[in-house]
């Protein structure tokens, strides 16, 4: 059996964060990675995120990390802003590079990374691990089988209850900030739409709205207010290049149950996606918890459940499931070789640069308050 692929987060945080909810268990699942490196922007941190994740290696500086022979695979989970410093110190060092989504704050940056990693002859991934839940890879089977003849719609609505409070935790408070690519359009726009196009196909067309809906936030912690210049609406339609359309409704405030619900129509009948009930109101959201699906067909019009099998991460807490299902992906890919053809299963710098391409076609909030309509082309 090969050695394990060695691993270095860059932000985990030891006492709260992304890192520690999601990725780490994930790779605890996976016994084709094991965690050597962890680097904070703290000496006291890191070292106590080492002894807490049980990592071999600890450090402040992402260079020193990226540089080291234990470490295979550099894991960029920081704030989007420094996405492209600490990925370009991984490809730097010719490392392998999985980067959560966004991967940048914008389409330039994206293509300076994905032309980096060309460059660099190194496997790349992107974190939309929507793709990778069962339900989803059910739904894709049917559609690609032909199974609900053509389809003709897809519609999608999906809210957050970020921003419901007008106190805000100190560290969400960069999201309210548009220049920082980390907005309601950015995180939940881009798995929305990928997931769109992981199950219909590429989007053709694209028409959109976006506005600012609470401009009153505070930080929790301090009283000071925040400035809000990040869309806390979407509205867009867009045509696919088979013809369908899709609807999307995203928004954040959510003052009840966050939720998520994707309907796909064909001539053949319907299937819905649907965020799982008892999830917890940041798993509603389609790449974080769990979905199920249900199907509709013409002798059968109520909704139906569909089973899904379970697979290995299934037992795990429900924000490192899809990452763990991401992370068994990459591991095949790293093992194939064949990189001059682009071989891969999962998301790479390139369609991060495709999709973040499809964001910067939606409108953008202007004074505050709200824009559109809007109409871009490919």
């Amino acid at each position: 059996m090969p050695r394990p692929i060695g691993v270095g987060i860059v932000g985990a945080n030891p006492d709260r964060g992304w890192a520690a909810r999601a990725h780490i268990p994930a790779l605890a699942s996976s016994p084709q990675f094991a965690l050597t490196a962890v680097a904070t922007s703290r000496q006291d941190s890191a070292e106590a995120a080492r002894v807490r994740f049980g990592a071999r290696h600890a450090f402040t500086d992402v260079h020193s990390l990226a540089a080291h022979p234990d470490v295979d695979l550099v894991v960029v989970t920081v704030k989007v802003p420094a996405h492209l410093e600490l990925v370009t110190a991984g490809l730097t060092a010719g490392k392998h590079v999985y980067c959560e989504w966004p991967l940048a704050r914008t389409a330039d940056e994206a293509s300076t990374l994905a032309a980096a990693a060309r460059a660099g002859g190194v496997r790349t991934a992107v974190g939309l691990q929507a793709r990778y839940a069962p339900a989803v890879r059910r739904a894709r089977e049917v559609i690609t089988g032909g199974r609900l003849g053509t389809v003709r719609s897809v519609a999608v609505h999906s809210c957050r209850g970020q921003g419901n409070a007008l106190e805000v935790p100190a560290w969400t408070a960069y999201t309210y900030d548009g220049r920082n690519g980390a907005g309601l359009v950015e995180v939940l726009g881009g798995h929305v739409l990928d997931l769109v196009q992981y199950l219909v196909g590429p989007i053709r067309d694209l028409s959109a709205r976006t506005a600012i809906r609470t401009t009153g936030h505070r930080i929790a912690e301090t009283g000071e207010p925040v400035t809000v210049t990040a869309a806390d609406h979407l509205l867009a339609t867009a045509e696919l290049d088979g013809g369908a359309v899709a609807s999307l409704h995203l928004y954040d405030g959510e003052a009840a149950r966050p939720h998520t619900a994707i309907t796909v129509a064909g001539t053949g009948g319907n299937l819905l996606l649907a965020s799982a009930p008892e999830a917890s109101p940041s798993a509603a959201q389609p790449q974080i918890g769990r979905l199920d699906l249900y199907q509709s067909r013409p002798d059968r019009p109520e909704w139906t459940p569909v089973p899904v099998d379970a697979d290995h991460a299934s037992a795990l807490p429900v924000e490192a499931a899809n990452v763990a299902r991401l992370y068994r992906r990459l591991a095949m890919d790293l093992q194939c070789g064949d990189l001059q053809r682009r071989s891969h299963t999962t998301p790479d710098f390139q369609d991060a640069l495709d999709l973040h391409r499809v964001l910067e076609r939606i409108p953008r909030p202007v004074s505050g308050l709200r824009t559109g309509p809007a109409r871009s082309n490919p």
